[in-house]
């Protein structure tokens, strides 16, 4: 995909949650992929379809500008999520933005091995952390740490065994 274009912006799946995906750098990532990932997570979780979610596949220095300016942070890091609207507040009929997901995917791939999973897995674990921080999940206490880590290990199976909503 060409930098800096974006990918079928605000393509609604099945009636349901519309899902932006813009790619906004080199690293080859499968957009389609993570437009059916973010929708099976959405649908799984009962996310209102109100609710829009922003995807950005980031380069390293953009990630590094956000992370610095957002969260005090130094240098690049592999996903920033930054929330808007909350599920709990949406409106019937009413359209919102549920957040953006800003995912590095440069960090990603140099980082996949390490994690001893394949660049397109570390991707969808990324993508998945960050749909989860915009609904409000953390992992700052052990508690909620195993609560997350064990709901994107949940969500990424039944994906990739075609359980559950398959947009």
């Amino acid at each position: 995909m060409q930098r800096g274009t974006e990918a079928s912006s605000r393509v609604a799946h099945r009636a349901t949650h519309t899902i932006s995906v813009v790619d906004d750098q080199t690293v080859p990532v499968d957009l389609v992929r993570l437009r059916r990932l973010a929708a099976h997570v959405l649908a799984s979780l009962h996310v209102p379809a109100e609710l829009e979610v922003s995807i950005t596949c980031a380069d390293p220095q953009r990630i590094t500008e956000l992370n610095e300016a957002y969260l005090g942070g130094s240098g690049p890091t592999d996903v920033l999520a930054f929330p808007i609207d909350a599920p709990d507040d949406v409106v019937a009929g009413v359209l919102g933005l549920l957040g953006d997901v800003i995912i590095c995917p440069s960090v990603a791939v140099s980082q996949a091995s390490a994690h001893a999973r394949t660049p397109e897995a570390e991707i969808d674990l990324l993508l998945v952390h960050g749909i989860l921080h915009l609904l409000g999940h953390d992992h700052a206490e052990r508690r909620e740490r195993a609560v997350m880590f064990g709901l994107t290990d949940e969500l990424l199976a039944q994906f990739a065994a075609g359980v559950g909503p398959q947009p």
